[in-house]
């Protein structure tokens, strides 16, 4: 099997960015869903107050009207670009396409410069930040309703559920810590910690020995809260620098970093709608797309790949509205067979959600990369992530 194509969702649930190469990091390729929509909504206790509504594609198709594309940072001062060109909607009125129009964002604003938000997503929050009146008016102008445009910065989400492998071994801190300071990989992390730690103790024990055999004066006794707290505070930065760093995160996505499908699938999906129709691949909104499986939906049982060194399926890419006929009825076609997730079990299932292992941050991954099955299971997992009663 071959990486067949990549896809960079700059601005979640916007048209995608198509890529050839992308540098993998356990919280997605870099720069993909690091911007999404807020719809400013009244607030439903009807006071004049407002509040901001997370925009998906299943329910915003016209989100689907704004292609996107990506200029990388070419020098260190650079901070590169995110090209926005908007598509007016085709209509029987006017069935030749409209003239388009462009923004241009920074690809890595400075959050200082902006305003805070909190953004909840499936009941896991976190802190974006509002890019402003220049970006906003931008969009709002083409939706007809007011948005923000919010930018994650540095901060990530908790990923809920038991898809992420971390959750999945359930492994405590101490094994963790573990498992990190003996990791040849990881040399900083063994040697940072434990001196940390050791000057931490080191002065813990000779402050109180001073203090108990009185020879620091009566002044110095008050050092000892602070000694104490200094060492509290070292073992805690070790704990989160072994442990929780090491914790599945993730961006605007909405429950995995990735979204791995085949095109044997797809050409399932094709095959269901009337001749000369085919699917495409991009309303399943996928990261990865691989070539050369040998049965549809064998990536039900993948478990790991080795690769290289709210569903947007009716949407209606033209008119940014919910598809009609036979291609805007692909969710029903794949009822009949594909509700096979106990955890999901109204939902059609089609990919693989999946996360990358630490050894693979930085990887830069191409289009025609080779693909192996590293571990298939016998079943099929069971999809409990909390975000699908929202």
């Amino acid at each position: 099997m071959k990486v067949s194509q990549l896809y960079v969702y700059p601005i979640k649930s916007l048209r995608p960015t198509t890529i050839t190469e992308g540098i993998l990091t356990t919280r997605g390729f870099q720069y993909d869903r690091h911007f999404m929509l807020l719809k400013v909504a009244p607030a439903e206790d009807g006071s004049d107050t407002t509040i901001l509504k997370n925009m998906h594609v299943s329910h915003f198709p016209e989100m689907t009207l704004f292609h996107t594309n990506i200029e990388y940072p070419q020098t260190e001062k650079d901070s590169g670009k995110l090209i926005i060109t908007y598509h007016p909607p085709l209509s029987k009125s006017a069935p030749k396409p409209r003239e388009t129009t462009r923004l241009e964002i920074p690809l890595q604003p400075n959050p200082k410069t902006l305003s805070r938000l909190e953004v909840v997503m499936h009941q896991s929050p976190t802190i974006g930040y509002n890019m402003g009146a220049e970006y906003n008016d931008w969009f709002s102008a083409r939706f007809g309703y007011p948005v923000v445009l919010a930018y994650l910065g540095p901060n990530s989400r908790e990923v809920l559920g038991t898809l992420a492998p971390a959750k999945q071994d359930k492994k405590t801190a101490l094994r963790t810590i573990r498992e990190s300071l003996t990791n040849p990989d990881r040399k900083w992390e063994r040697v940072l910690p434990i001196l940390i730690v050791a000057s931490a103790i080191n002065v813990l024990l000779q402050g109180s020995t001073l203090v108990r055999d009185g020879i620091t004066p009566q002044t110095a006794r008050s050092l000892t809260p602070t000694l104490l707290f200094t060492a509290s505070a070292a073992v805690l930065y070790c704990f989160y620098t072994l442990y929780a760093q090491h914790q599945d995160r993730i961006t605007f996505a909405d429950c995995a970093p990735y979204l791995v499908i085949s095109e044997t699938s797809v050409d399932d999906v094709s095959a269901r709608l009337p001749e000369g129709e085919e699917m495409d691949r991009t309303k399943f909104r996928p990261n990865i797309v691989i070539s050369g499986a040998g049965e549809a939906f064998e990536e039900d049982f993948w478990g790991a790949l080795t690769m290289g060194a709210g569903s947007s399926l009716n949407v209606d890419y033209e008119t940014g509205k919910m598809g009609t006929g036979e291609s805007g009825a692909v969710l029903k076609k794949l009822m009949k067979d594909r509700r096979v997730d106990s955890g999901a079990k109204f939902s059609p299932v089609f990919g693989r959600y999946a996360f990358l292992e630490p050894k693979g941050e930085g990887i830069n991954l191409r289009v025609g990369d080779e693909v192996a099955v590293a571990e298939k299971g016998t079943r099929r997992s069971t999809f409990d992530w909390p975000g699908l009663t929202n």
